[in-house]
């Protein structure tokens, strides 16, 4: 299936790289999150010299994309792996985190991210190919199935941010009494029938915060953020530059008490106080980038584990 995933923040993203265009400079960028390409095709196209390395802990996403890097495959070498695993992998210019899911993943993947349609309640970003999770991987199924009530709430609220966790997770742990609950429909419905009426006719739909918080607890996406964003540092060069985009309050609070640290302990400079926004023009194109916020970080002095 092509991919349907729109960049977000693509000029923006990369620019703050600040890569050298010219025919002595060779960059090498790592793609922590490579989803549907845009972002890589985007700097090989304005980058001759630039080389890069993506990664993805979906493997799919790359068979969806790579028809766009034909003739440039020599110049881009693609890795499945989560970005919290990404020591060892070499020193980089620039390096670019574009954080939660892709569009291709909300509508084509078939693992119950959205709330919109009916699959099977899975959750799990990684994918070997087979659109299956391997047998030691936490689902959204083993979660709404197994959990305790308490640690239920405590995510729906924690990672959702839902004002009615405690309702919703009830609500759960009651329906699993009578029958398992498999798919997105299932508990589609049981988190209608836990919240308010006027809940459910409001401009959200009841089920998107708890959605959010079952995936990222499900793929410990907070956990892997702190630890991809430690680790990318270490293999940055001095004077690259990290580009971070997130989609929520979550990561994006995560970012910056990251990109402050590193600014107080004299390791690097923040590039923009405030977070770059996507424009109007580009949130008329792509409603998406509404909730997107870019923030910039470069490395001014050398850290103990750096590659040479």
């Amino acid at each position: 299936m092509d991919s349907v995933h729109r960049t977000v923040l693509l000029n923006e993203t990369i620019e703050g790289l600040n890569l050298q265009n010219n025919s002595s400079a060779k960059s090498f960028v790592l793609d922590c999150t490579f989803g549907g390409g845009g972002h890589s095709q985007e700097i090989l196209l304005k980058y001759p010299n630039t080389k890069i390395l993506a990664i993805d802990q979906d493997n799919a996403v790359w068979e969806k994309a790579k028809e766009k890097f034909k003739g440039l495959e020599n110049r881009i070498t693609f890795l499945n792996r989560n970005f919290r695993e990404i020591e060892g992998l070499g020193s980089f210019d620039g390096i670019i985190f574009d954080l939660g899911l892709s569009s291709d993943q909300l509508e084509n993947s078939g693992r119950g991210f959205s709330f919109m349609r009916k699959e099977p309640l899975l959750m799990t970003m990684k994918d070997s190919g087979d659109n299956l999770p391997l047998p030691e991987d936490v689902t959204a199924i083993d979660v709404v199935n197994t959990w305790e009530e308490k640690n239920l709430a405590d995510i729906i609220y924690g990672y959702g941010e839902e004002r009615f966790s405690r309702r919703i997770a009830k609500g759960i742990v009651e329906a699993r009494k009578k029958a398992k609950i498999e798919n997105t429909s299932d508990l589609v419905k049981i988190i209608e029938n836990s919240v308010p009426a006027a809940y459910r006719r409001g401009r959200l739909h009841p089920a998107t915060k708890t959605f959010q918080a079952l995936r990222i607890a499900v793929n410990d996406e907070l956990g892997a953020l702190k630890e991809g964003l430690e680790k990318g540092f270490e293999v940055l060069k001095t004077g690259g530059r990290i580009s971070v985009i997130s989609f929520h309050s979550l990561e994006d609070r995560i970012v910056k008490k990251f990109y402050k640290e590193k600014e107080r302990e004299g390791k690097a400079r923040l590039i923009n106080k405030k977070p770059i926004l996507a424009s109007k023009e580009e949130i008329k194109n792509n409603p998406r980038s509404r909730s997107a916020k870019l923030r910039i970080l470069e490395k001014t002095t050398a850290t103990a584990r750096q590659v040479k």
